[in-house]
């Protein structure tokens, strides 16, 4: 994965090409984005679909993380690069996309091409971002992203690395992310390393997962300025609303010895609340793939209760609920071996084994 610094330069009114405000109702914004509008989710970001673009910049406002803030950038079918975004203008270099051509150089059907650009955030920490503006070059025409109907939400903490926690690229190498590209899906990721399920602090967090997924802000709202408050996340937002939930998540629970009964207990709440949102989509149940050991030994926690969990949700007539049994997914070759959280190939490797048992269930890749 490449790395670009991007050199913030000054605004100048005599050169700037067309401008795309923040409100234009043709930016498609995915994850969870404030008024301002910003965001410190990992993985959130926007997408546009651009016909003749030849130029690209984005302005970030101050409340951007300083001195940068880690952006993955993909041009048209080109792989992620990782961008240091920094408040102020910062270009993306269009090098090695084929759109770089000046103007002359087009044909009138070469001008037609249109090009999706997607920029999220990839780190779990230090990852706010404040859009100001998009600048494309002048006869570019900004037209509608028309969003996958098959849409993943994804729900976790650090063990399941949904945030990417430890990743040269962040969430972008994490295995949800490689799940949803493999599907061609769009793909929605809520996770905060070090975060219980139950509302409880934990490892910097103020709040656990049961009830952060609900707000706007992610735990790191503790520590900004402008942001001392959590503010209800509006999920009539979400266009198209997630097709398929799924959930990793225990692991801090366990480290501060909440006990079986009350786990589940806030497991079944969560999941009795996910349902007036999500009445109908599938829920996938991660089962904890464990800590590896170097010895081969790897250690479980909460061992039986995703499956009594599951079953109790049977019981009470929601059927669409699923266990993914991980166990044997992960060893000690998979992890970094000072944190035990997957590295690399772990997390590709997570993705490829939940690839097909998606499919096993029945799940089809996306032609879009």
């Amino acid at each position: 994965m490449a790395l670009v610094a991007a050199v913030p330069q000054p605004t100048n009114p005599a050169t700037l090409t067309k401008v795309i405000p923040n409100d234009h109702p043709l930016i498609y914004y995915h994850g969870r984005w404030d008024e301002g509008p910003g965001t410190w989710w990992t993985g959130s970001g926007f997408k546009l679909n651009i016909q003749n673009l030849r130029s690209l910049s984005i302005q970030l406002g101050p409340h951007t993380t300083s001195p940068y803030a880690a952006i993955g950038v993909s041009i048209g079918e080109e792989e992620f690069v990782t961008i240091n975004a920094t408040a102020g203008v910062n270009e993306i270099s269009l090098s090695g996309t084929g759109l770089q051509l000046t103007e002359d150089d087009l044909s009138p059907e070469e001008k037609k091409r249109t090009t999706v650009v997607r920029i999220n955030v990839e780190g779990w920490q230090d990852n706010r971002i404040q859009l100001e503006h998009i600048a494309v070059n002048r006869d570019a025409v900004l037209l509608p992203y028309k969003p996958n109907k098959l849409v993943f939400q994804f729900i976790g903490d650090s063990l399941s690395a949904v945030s990417g926690q430890y990743l040269p690229a962040g969430v972008n190498q994490a295995w949800p992310f490689l799940v949803g590209e493999y599907f061609k899906a769009e793909h929605r990721v809520n996770a905060q390393p070090g975060a219980t399920l139950s509302d409880m602090e934990s490892y910097g967090n103020v709040h656990g997962v049961s009830y952060q997924f609900f707000q706007t802000e992610d735990t790191g709202f503790y520590y900004t300025s402008d942001h001392n408050f959590t503010t209800p996340w509006e999920f009539t937002r979400e266009e198209p609303a997630p097709t398929h939930i799924v959930i990793h998540v225990g692991a801090n629970d366990a480290s501060h010895s909440v006990s079986n009964e009350d786990f589940i207990k806030v497991y079944n709440d969560f999941l009795t609340r996910l349902r007036k949102i999500y009445r109908r989509q599938p829920v996938f149940i991660f089962t904890p793939w464990g800590w590896p050991n170097a010895n081969g030994d790897i250690s479980y926690y909460y061992d039986g209760q995703y499956q009594a969990l599951v079953n109790q949700r049977h019981a009470s007539g929601d059927k669409n609920v699923f266990l993914v049994d991980t166990t044997g997914w992960v060893t000690f070759d998979d992890v970094f071996p000072d944190n035990t959280h997957p590295n690399v190939p772990g997390h590709a490797k997570i993705a490829n084994l939940f690839e097909g048992w998606l499919e096993d269930w029945g799940l089809k890749r996306s032609e879009h």
